[in-house]
Parts: C-alpha cells; sequence; structure tokens
C-alpha cells in the first residue's frame, strides 16, 4: 500500500512538472512569436460566450461603426468581451445621474473596441467607472474636470454629457471615452505583464522616441495636425494620438503614417477589423 501511494505521488510530480515546462514553453514561444511579429499567438479563446439580447446587440449597432465591420464570428468576441467587462467593473452615479444598462453599454463597448486587439482585456488597474451628467469639481487635483482617470484609486470619471459629445462627431478627432481609456490602458501596460500589455508599453516607447526625431518633430510643427493639448506630455500625447487614429485613420496615415504604423502595432488593431 505505501509503495502505490508512493507510485501515485511520483506520477502526480511528473504530471505536475509536464505541466509547468508546458506552461513555461507556451510563454516563451508566445514571446518569441511576438518578438518577430508584434502582436500575440492568439487573441480570442473562449469556453463558453457570452450573448446581448437583441436590444442591447442594436444599441451597440446603432453607435459602434467598429462592430458593424466585424465579421459574425468577431462580433460574438467582441459581445462576450463587453459582457465580461460590464460585469468585472463597478459603475457608480454622482450628482443625481442614473446608471442604466445602455450607460454600462456604451462605456464598456468602448474599451472593447479600444482593446479587441488584445488578448488580455480586463485591465486591472480600472475597478471603478463614476459617471457625473456634467463637468464636475474634483476635490483630488481642486479643478473642474469633464474626465478623468485617478490610478491609485483605480477608478475613470466621466462627464456624460461630454462622454456623448466625443461620439457625436466621429470626425473631430475628439472623443473624451477614448482619450480616458487610453491613460487605463497606459497605466495597466506599466503594472501588468502579460503579452498584450508589454506590446502597448514596448510601441508607447517607439512613439516616444520618434518625437526625438528632428524631421517628424519638425513636421508636426509645421503642419500644426495634432491640437495643442497633445503636446502636454508624452501621455496626453499619445492619449490624443489614438483619438486621431480611431477618427480619421485615412488622414492620420497620410500625414503621419510612422505614428499611425505605431498606434496599429500597439493595439493591434486594423481599422477595417481589428
Amino acid at each position: 500500500m505505501e509503495g502505490f501511494i508512493i507510485a501515485i505521488l511520483i506520477i502526480l510530480l511528473l504530471v505536475a512538472l509536464v505541466g509547468i515546462i508546458l506552461v513555461k514553453s507556451i510563454s516563451l514561444f508566445d514571446h518569441v512569436y511576438m518578438y518577430f511579429f508584434k502582436r500575440p499567438i492568439y487573441i480570442h479563446l473562449y469556453f463558453r460566450l457570452k450573448k446581448l439580447t437583441y436590444e442591447e446587440e442594436k444599441f451597440i449597432k446603432n453607435r459602434f461603426s467598429f462592430y458593424n465591420r466585424l465579421n459574425a464570428k468577431q462580433q460574438k468576441f467582441f459581445q462576450h468581451r463587453l459582457i465580461t467587462f460590464m460585469q468585472d467593473k463597478s459603475f457608480e452615479a454622482r450628482e443625481g445621474f442614473e446608471i442604466t444598462k445602455e450607460v454600462k453599454l456604451y462605456i464598456s463597448a468602448t474599451a472593447v473596441m479600444l482593446t479587441f486587439g488584445m488578448r488580455d482585456f480586463l485591465l486591472p488597474a480600472l475597478q471603478k467607472i463614476f459617471v457625473y451628467p456634467d463637468i464636475y469639481y474634483s476635490t483630488i487635483t481642486q479643478n473642474h474636470h469633464k474626465g478623468e482617470f485617478n490610478p491609485r484609486l483605480k477608478a475613470l470619471v466621466f462627464s456624460w454629457k461630454h462622454f456623448l459629445e466625443g461620439f457625436a462627431d466621429e470626425e473631430d478627432n475628439i472623443n473624451l471615452a477614448i482619450h480616458e481609456f487610453i491613460h487605463v490602458l497606459q497605466i495597466n501596460s506599466m503594472k501588468e505583464s502579460d503579452i498584450s500589455a508589454t506590446i502597448f508599453a514596448d510601441t508607447s516607447k517607439k512613439l516616444v522616441n520618434l518625437l526625438l526625431n528632428d524631421e517628424i518633430r519638425q513636421r508636426l510643427q509645421d503642419t500644426k495636425y495634432f491640437r495643442k493639448y497633445a503636446f502636454t506630455n508624452r501621455f496626453e500625447f499619445l492619449a490624443v494620438l489614438v483619438e486621431y487614429f480611431i477618427e480619421s485613420p485615412i488622414v492620420f496615415k497620410q500625414k503621419f503614417p510612422e505614428f499611425y504604423s505605431k498606434i496599429r502595432e500597439m493595439l493591434n488593431y486594423n481599422f477595417n477589423g481589428y
């Protein structure tokens, strides 16, 4: 009996060892693949897909052209991620605002759109989302804001009025939701070590290095293409770049192909899909 127990333990240890070696091998191959191709080996892998109701999907279709460009299989993945993200975050209203299902869908779909080319999309750096009806006063910064991300509290804050304004005009290159979610992604890439976070962080550094190029910097100054706020600091520059990338990709690519290609690599994002 004792010999049998020892044999079982040895088998279990061997199975565990093989499992560890397999996981390490996959991780290594994943990083090698990322090094050469600048993207994860795979993005979508789910055991059971969650599905939106007819009315919920209709809401998304009416507001996200990105969703409508996806094929049927990709739309199922989008729906699954949307529901999962929405269930993972805490939504809280402020100053009499009401958190409805549509509010949760709108905010969550924005995050899913920006992370659709990434394997890890839940963004652990974010836990709470606060929504005000309009511009609000922040006791932390002691200023009025339309939106902000607080890394210490893991909290994202929006003025709903200005959130909606960002989507009202899809070609003005100003979108509060996209801008603030990129700040979440920036912080998340600094704290996490998954493949998508690594790619995001590495490419962000490459984008900053492009700014050090004398020729590119001169073109930035001459064209005055990006709004002045982009040059506040490197974090704001990246957030503004993604706003332009999402809302006017064709013009952006024509004017600054170097930045366009890096943003596309960073998000693993193809504007005709992902």
